[in-house]
């Protein structure tokens, strides 16, 4: 994840704002060989404020039943 213009040392004070930011930032601008966290993504779901096609494509892929 590459974000030069955040100070994210406020944001570790309060985890779920990082893990949300962290998650946002994620989807919207690349993983960078990284993987999401299933766990994070589900808790965090309601909260994410990221592109509306993205979402919609990730909620089939995490909500759906195998």
């Amino acid at each position: 994840m590459y974000n030069w213009s955040t100070n994210t040392t406020g944001l570790k004070k309060d985890s779920d704002k990082y893990n949300i930011f962290i998650l946002e930032q994620m989807i919207n601008f690349g993983l960078n060989d990284k993987k999401l966290s299933l766990f994070l993504l589900k808790k965090y779901w309601n909260k994410l404020d990221i592109d509306p096609n993205k979402k919609s494509y990730l909620e089939k892929i995490v909500w759906s039943q195998y």
